[in-house]
């Protein structure tokens, strides 16, 4: 399956749009196919990146691994092959540990699970559940844990990742290969 909205090429991409390509293919091997179809939007496109890099730089509070993590469960359970794997690849290239991902429907009693995760997760499942079934006992149990600013990354991160994994699913942007070794199965 081919987007719904073909990507910009890069010949049609402008002076920007190649210097930026150029860039996205150094650091990740490709050019994101998101990023290209964005491209049609060129304003959109250029606040995209800016929005992306200053979160990147801003995310610090919680270790990776949760919030990448927490990520990844909303990638699946929308069911936006082209997240999971790319969010499989940036997983693996920050040294975390991706083969416990092909466990993540079991997060809730899996052993390579550890509590904060698991709490982490179902509060992933709650915020994408529509209508969001988050509890007041949820969000209390998580700040304890992760502290107030940790408890606003998780969910900033969470409702980004909505917004990311429905924008692609419904523009038909599937997985590009940036991880072939994924085999998580999507639901659906």
């Amino acid at each position: 399956m081919s987007a719904r909205i073909p990507a910009v090429p890069a010949e049609e991409a402008g002076p920007v749009g190649r210097l930026l390509y150029r860039l996205m293919r150094r650091r990740f091997g490709d050019v994101p196919e998101p990023f290209a179809v964005l491209r049609h939007h060129p304003r959109l496109f250029r606040a995209s990146l800016v929005a992306e890099l200053a979160y990147e730089r801003a995310a610090t509070v919680l270790p990776a691994r949760l919030r990448e993590l927490a990520v990844y469960r909303v990638a699946t359970v929308v069911g936006c092959s082209w997240c999971v794997d790319f969010g499989t690849m940036l997983q693996r290239l920050d040294g975390l540990n991706v083969e416990r991902l092909e466990h993540i429907d079991e997060y809730p009693t899996h052993p390579l699970y550890e509590p904060v995760e698991r709490l982490a997760l179902a509060y992933a499942d709650a915020m994408t559940a529509t209508p969001p079934t988050v509890t007041d006992a949820q969000v209390a149990r998580l700040e304890a844990e992760l502290g107030r600013a940790g408890l606003v990354e998780l969910t900033h991160s969470i409702a980004l990742e909505n917004m990311r994994a429905r924008a692609y699913h419904a523009l038909g942007i599937v997985d590009q290969g940036f991880d072939a070794a994924c085999q998580v199965r999507l639901p659906g």
